[in-house]
Parts: C-alpha cells; structure tokens; sequence
C-alpha cells in the first residue's frame, strides 16, 4: 500500500471533498494485523482497499504481487472478507448451502461440493446446525458459518473487518480459537483490544492517517491515547469526543 488516498467527492460542488484516508504507505507482512481507532477513522476503509471493496483516489494497492485496481477479480479469489455482521454476507438459507455456494467452482460435481461443505463445517464446530436457517443460529454460530464459507475458496489472505462486536464471551474464545489455528495471513480491525493483541502486529489510524506501527505493546499506548487524546490533537476536538461517547469510550 503506498501513498493511498480515499477521498469521498463533494456533492454538487458544494463542498471540498472529505478525506477518509490520507497518505497511507504499509507494507502488511507478518502472519497476523490488527488495526485499530476510534470510529471513523478509517481502519475499515484500510481493510476494504485490500479485495477492492473500495478504490483508492490516489496511490496503490497490491496484496501478493496482484494490483487490486487492475485486477479486482484475482485480488477477491486471493482475499477473503468478513463483515462484521455475518447476515450481511450469508446469502444462502442454510449453512450447508452458503458453503456449497463458496465451492461451486473449485468442486463442480454437486456431490463432492455437499462432502466437502459438511467436511468443513464439522471442522468448525457445525455439524448439528448445517442443515437449520441462517436465521436460527447464534451470533457466534452465523459468524463461523460466515467465516467458514470464505475460507472454503482457500484465500491466501483473511481480512476480518470486527469479528467479535456482535459475539458473546463463548463465542468470541471459539472464533479466536478458530483464527489461531488458521495457516492464512490474518488481518483484523478490531476495537476488541484482547483480540488485537494476539496479533503479532498492531496499527493505528487516527482521523485517516497512519499513526503508530508496532507490537502488541503498544496497545497500552493506543489506550491512553484514547482516554487522554492522540499527538497533536487539540483539547477541543477531544472535549467534543468525550461529550459524545463519554470519557475514553472507544465505539
């Protein structure tokens, strides 16, 4: 990722165009990523640049080699994607049926595609609930469900985008216990701060920019940066986050 704008246009001239993320230049390298920042600071728009959900204004994204502008396809079989909310991407009745989706082309032959769905949903723990509506699951299980059906297409990257905001405590340990035992390059958003720091890797973003890059250790720094304000920010912009969240809460 080198010098990557995302600029959202102004409407009818009217206004100067806002900018999303501005100047960003990473290379994402280790096995695992975790992003973090407050709401709005663009750590989702980062993830998204990474399969092409969004396009960069300026600079250049490429994930193993590929250019995500120039070939969107190959980025999205090499990168896969989950949403914070799993309905969001669940477009098949049942489990079974989601997963068989993700292997129609990798398994033409409808019965090898059924053995390896039901393969892969017993590896993740479903195998009492594949053949129930999406509708009827739990959070967690929608969540595996969802995570299950990108991974049944092998990517060579897993891009999770909050993974555990809808996910109770049982839930949130078997999905960490799910990512842990994964062989693909993991990068999450997250304002799970126990979740980030199993990453080998942290980054901050802050009001669209880069701002720190580090180890887990410097969660305790992010920490207090949300409590007590970022480097150079001004004391009536974090007055204003408080009013609204309330001290230090980091949405």
């Amino acid at each position: 990722m080198d010098g990557v704008d995302v600029l959202l246009p102004g409407v009818d001239g009217q206004r100067e165009d806002t900018a999303i993320l501005r100047g960003v230049t990473t290379r994402l390298d280790g096995p695992r990523t975790a992003v973090v920042g407050l709401n709005g600071s663009g750590k989702s728009t980062l993830l998204r640049l990474l399969n092409g959900l969004v396009s960069p204004s300026n600079g250049t994204v490429s994930v193993h080699g590929i250019d995500v502008a120039a070939s969107r396809k190959a980025a999205r079989a090499a990168v896969g994607f989950v949403f914070t909310d799993p309905l969001a991407q669940l477009l098949m009745p049942t489990p079974l049926e989601d997963v068989e989706l993700s292997l129609r082309d990798g398994y033409p032959d409808s019965a090898q595609r059924r053995r390896r769905a039901v393969e892969l949903l017993t590896e993740a723990g479903l195998a009492d609930r594949m053949h129930h509506s999406v509708h009827d699951l739990s959070g967690g299980q929608r969540q595996l469900t969802a995570l299950t059906a990108v991974l049944a297409v092998e990517p060579s990257v897993l891009v999770l985008d909050e993974p555990t905001t809808l996910l109770d405590l049982r839930n949130r340990a078997r999905l960490i216990d799910r990512l842990d035992r994964l062989p693909q390059q993991v990068v999450i958003a997250t304002h799970d701060l126990g979740l980030a720091a199993t990453a080998d890797r942290i980054l901050v973003v802050h009001e669209g920019r880069l701002v720190a890059d580090g180890g887990p250790e410097l969660l305790d720094r992010y920490h207090e940066w949300c409590v007590s304000g970022f480097p150079g920010e001004e004391a009536s912009a974090l007055e204003g986050t408080q009013q609204d969240d309330g001290p230090g809460v980091a949405r």
